[in-house]
């Protein structure tokens, strides 16, 4: 067992697409430079990737479980099959459009991709919800002859594969060198001082876009030594406040007691100094008072329950051997007289039946 895992293999990473994820591959024997042509077995198949990091050794521990190997490097043979796959691609993409346009299926059509040995056609498409498309399926498997698989994408997934040019001029991160998705928020666009305006700050998908996070981290930390907006300063002996910030810069507007503002570097700035705490009852003792002198008559002290009273004993009932004037004939000694109600419900009563 030592011996296993003092071995080492050789780890190549793999990307199939432009601007897609890296995989590894067990490199074996083979000696590859970055950019050559590859066909290696995937779970899918074979594929014909290319070559983004040259072979590196590690121990054969730390390899991953289902690492597959590297076949062998592509021929002319293979690069031809897949120019020609490509072409093909694009009759499959017009000819399954067609199909969902005729049975007006509430669906995108985003790409169709062959496969490298042509075992399969992968259609991606986008949409709002679920998608019956058992129907279109038979359509194209009779057409095509092979197997077809649906693949239902995101906005981002689909700016990525279709391409295009972003906001900045330049082609979009997605599709030359994003090679997986960061989450991206709103407070990052705030921590830039960007305007929040969903033209500006959206990207050809329509999400937010993917380069507020490329500074973000950097913004943090260089605005952790500035004071924030509307804090006072001192600056040259006097108390101004501070209106707006600017980060890369390092500086700050103040507005002067004229109304005027002013740049001033944040090294010159010293922060308000704390006012000094009033006195308490441990410098300046004073007797203390009670709390319900302290208070108002006839309201009790807020959160201050009142004290309760122990229990005496009862007083008992006084026993007196003649009703008192006012209480009923009926009145028994100790007992409260019946109110005049009761005593009308209780006379009624049924009359018998003869």
């Amino acid at each position: 067992m030592s011996e296993v895992a003092d071995t080492k293999i050789r780890l190549v990473a793999i990307k199939f697409r432009a601007a897609g994820r890296h995989y590894d591959f067990n490199a074996q024997m083979y000696d590859f430079a970055a950019g050559d042509r590859v066909v290696v077995e995937t779970d899918r198949g074979r594929a014909l990737g290319s070559v983004v990091i040259p072979p590196r050794e590690i121990m054969a521990a730390e390899a991953p479980d289902d690492l597959k190997s590297i076949l062998r490097p592509a021929t002319d043979e293979d690069l031809a099959l897949a120019d020609n796959n490509t072409a093909r691609e694009k009759e499959a993409f017009r000819f399954c459009k067609q199909r969902i346009q005729e049975r007006k299926m509430e669906m995108k059509l985003v790409r169709a991709e062959y496969l490298f040995d042509g075992s399969k056609i992968v259609f991606y498409f986008t949409a709002d919800g679920r998608v019956d498309f058992r129907e279109l399926v038979k359509d194209l498997a009779h057409h095509f002859h092979t197997r077809i698989e649906m693949r239902q994408i995101g906005v981002r997934d689909e700016a990525k594969l279709t391409g295009g040019i972003g906001i900045c001029g330049r082609e979009l991160c997605c599709c030359t060198f994003l090679s997986e998705f960061a989450p991206v928020s709103v407070k990052m666009a705030k921590e830039q001082g960007l305007a929040l305006n969903p033209t500006k700050i959206s990207g050809q998908c329509g999400r937010l876009l993917c380069c507020l996070g490329y500074e973000f981290e950097t913004y943090c930390a260089m605005k952790k030594g500035m004071p924030k907006c509307g804090k006072r300063v001192q600056v040259d002996g006097q108390e101004l406040e501070v209106v707006e910030q600017k980060v890369l810069a390092q500086k700050v507007t103040v507005r002067l007691k004229d109304g005027k503002t002013a740049e001033v570097a944040t090294q010159d700035l010293e922060t308000r100094a704390a006012s000094p705490a009033p006195e308490t009852a441990a410098t300046s003792p004073q007797p203390a008072t009670p709390r319900q002198e302290q208070q108002p008559a006839g309201r009790r002290p807020q959160g201050q329950r009142p004290p309760r009273s122990k229990p005496g004993p009862r007083p008992e009932a006084v026993k007196t051997n003649a009703p008192p004037a006012s209480a009923a004939p009926d009145a028994v000694a100790g007992e409260q007289p019946a109110a005049p109600e009761a005593r009308k419900r209780r006379s009624r009563r049924r009359p018998r039946r003869k």
